[in-house]
């Protein structure tokens, strides 16, 4: 299942910068000013790459939460380009250099290009996605994944859900640029719980083909997301029906998948 191509124009390029074994760092530039910046930079080198092989300058760090190979990069490239760094205002205290604490509805712009902060707990206590409407672009760090989504490691089930529902409201055509590549094992895992899903399983097919050639699986789009995540899907009978939860509460399904997923090696 190909996402599908933007029905306009983004001016925001975004380049994918692979780190560690498999994180994603993302490169952003604004067509109309040139301005730069680089979303969870968990380490310096490769971005400084990145930028010298473009001549860019860098000229803000964007974190969606404060784990170590999502920020592991700030301060380096903060003293080596003076760029200012934004992360979420919940989580303020564990954002390295942190200069602008942004808080749910609150926007910044990167030269003529706005992106929106979007409060999605679960993950970390503190996390936020940026949604840029205008270039229809989603930054959304460890919360939703291609096909999955970031473990509970300090939020609850119901937090999580309704982050979770906040990012699938948005609109299909949105390009979804999450922090890890790690869409084959997620689907993989949704395949147990909808091996008859077609949508799930044409996006496996194209996903396995650009693993393939060691080729990202990003980005994906939030409609892609609503045809074959489960954890975007529980709140369908489908999916309360695959883990014995019949007429149970979403909250309750999603809980299960969670485990399940946390529990799954293949």
């Amino acid at each position: 299942m190909t996402p599908p191509a933007p029905t306009a124009p983004r001016r925001l390029d975004v380049t994918l910068v692979p780190a560690l074994s498999d994180n994603y760092i993302h490169l952003l530039r604004c067509a109309a000013t040139a301005k730069v910046a680089v979303v969870d930079p968990a380490e310096a080198a490769p971005v400084v790459a990145a930028l010298e092989q473009r001549g860019w300058r860098l000229d803000l760090i964007i974190n969606t939460h404060h784990h170590g190979d999502h920020v592991g990069g700030n301060l380096e490239l903060k003293a080596r380009y003076g760029a200012a760094i934004v992360g979420p205002a919940a989580d303020r205290d564990r954002i390295p250099g942190i200069d602008r604490a942004v808080a749910d509805g609150e926007s910044i712009t990167l030269g003529a290009c706005p992106l929106t902060g979007i409060d999605v707990p679960g993950h970390t206590r503190g996390h936020i996605a940026f949604h840029g409407a205008e270039d229809a672009v989603l930054f959304s760090g460890d919360t939703l994944f291609s096909m999955g989504c970031g473990r509970l490691f300090e939020g609850t089930p119901d937090q999580m859900w309704h982050s979770l529902n906040r990012l699938r409201a948005l609109p299909d055509d949105t390009a979804v640029y999450c922090g890890h590549e790690y869409t084959a094992g997620n689907g993989r895992f949704a395949l147990t719980l909808e091996p008859d899903n077609a949508d799930l399983v044409a996006r496996m097919a194209e996903v396995t083909a650009l693993r393939a050639q060691d080729r990202p699986t990003l980005p994906t789009t939030i409609g892609v997301e609503r045809a074959t995540n489960p954890f975007l899907r529980a709140d369908l009978p489908a999916l309360a029906a695959a883990v014995g939860l019949d007429d149970q509460d979403p909250v309750a399904v999603f809980t299960e998948i969670r485990r399940r997923k946390d529990n799954f090696r293949g």
